[in-house]
């Protein structure tokens, strides 16, 4: 199945590229995309991984099909084909 990935701010200059294309297995979560993203993207790894836990950074906010994965079920959230994620970086300041 083939989901389209964009990536805004930091992350688009991070990922060298706007918008791409991800392969994945049927019934992939999230989680499993951003692993493999990781893996196929390896200038993404620190910006979207946690380097001690292995795992995603709260810094980046996920939206599939324009609805955030808090309000879906988080990193187990499912993917179909044809899915669009965007990966948004949150700026933290004060």
């Amino acid at each position: 199945m083939t989901i389209t990935l964009r990536f805004l701010g930091a992350l688009r200059h991070a990922s060298g590229n706007e918008k791409f294309t991800l392969e994945c297995e049927d019934g992939a979560s999230i989680l499993d995309l951003v692993e493999s993203l990781t893996l196929q993207a390896p200038s993404l790894r620190r910006n979207l991984l946690d380097e001690q836990l292995e795992e995603p950074k709260p810094n980046a906010l996920i939206l599939v099909n324009g609805r955030e994965i808090s309000v879906l079920n988080g990193l187990e959230t499912k993917v179909k084909d044809g899915d669009e994620l965007v990966f948004v970086p949150v700026v933290h300041g004060g």
